[in-house]
């Protein structure tokens, strides 16, 4: 009987699996054009699907690998990532896109939304960190859309985007200086001046222009004289005072007022 019943078992099991793979297939797709595969990944795109608009996206390029709208799937997923806060996703497939179509009309979209996809824009640089200590974050990602949009700007100067990433670009350049200040700033309030002079010079070389050039100049000359270098020092104020003159840090600051990220 036991036999029987392991048999049976076995039995059932194998016209079980027979049946499952001889379900019809669910496929929603099944049949339809590249144009209409197309047509609702659009429409479930502007409805906010962005899940279901991948889908289709992937489905349409694997079935019809070959054409205007496979390319445009390309691009329009990386989108799709971008919205669905997904930027590694979306800078893959954008990387992907002008790597296979180089000299495509809409290749500047694809470097443009590349640099978004690593732009933060709702909080400044190091948005929603908050209380975080901004010293122990890495501004790798801000430099890498940075790059990015400046490849934009180069390459396609005449592009619809190029003006947006060039705004972006000088944002990107202020909070990077705005970084190193603060993380020179953090140094001098532990004593470690030398660290201090070398972020605030990083600071000055790296990004001059930027209002964050101000601070490090103060810095500097508050780090040199904290080790007592009296050259240094007075260089350095001579500097400030020329590009500075009406400078509050003079007269004792506004410092430490507000933090430098809630800036923008």
């Amino acid at each position: 009987m036991k036999r029987l019943t392991l048999r049976s078992v076995a039995v059932i099991c194998t016209l079980w699996l027979a049946g499952c793979a001889s379900l019809p297939d669910t496929d929603e797709t099944a049949g339809w054009s590249a144009q209409r595969i197309y047509s609702e990944a659009k429409g479930s795109m502007q409805d906010g699907g962005y899940d279901r608009a991948i889908r289709l996206y992937e489905r349409l390029e694997a079935r019809y690998p070959y054409g205007r709208y496979a390319q445009q799937a390309q691009l329009d997923i990386a989108y799709a990532y971008y919205k669905s806060n997904e930027p590694a996703l979306a800078i893959a497939a954008a990387d992907r896109f002008i790597r296979l179509h180089p000299n495509h009309e809409h290749v500047d979209y694809a470097y443009y939304l590349k640099g978004l996809a690593t732009f933060n824009e709702d909080l400044g640089l190091f948005g929603g960190l908050y209380d975080q200590d901004l010293s122990e974050r890495d501004p790798k990602g801000a430099r890498e859309s940075f790059e990015t949009f400046r490849e934009l700007v180069t390459r396609y100067p005449e592009s619809r985007y190029a003006k947006d990433a060039s705004q972006r670009m000088q944002y990107l350049l202020n909070s990077l200086a705005n970084y190193q200040v603060h993380v020179s700033r953090y140094y001098y309030n532990r004593g470690a001046y030398v660290a201090a002079i070398k972020r605030a010079q990083v600071a000055i070389a790296d990004y001059p222009g930027t209002p964050a050039s101000e601070e490090a100049l103060f810095l500097l000359v508050k780090s040199y004289d904290a080790l007592g270098m009296t050259g240094p020092r007075d260089d350095a104020e001579r500097v400030m005072r020329l590009n500075f003159p009406e400078s509050a840090y003079f007269s004792g600051g506004p410092q430490n007022e507000k933090a430098w990220w809630k800036l923008w």
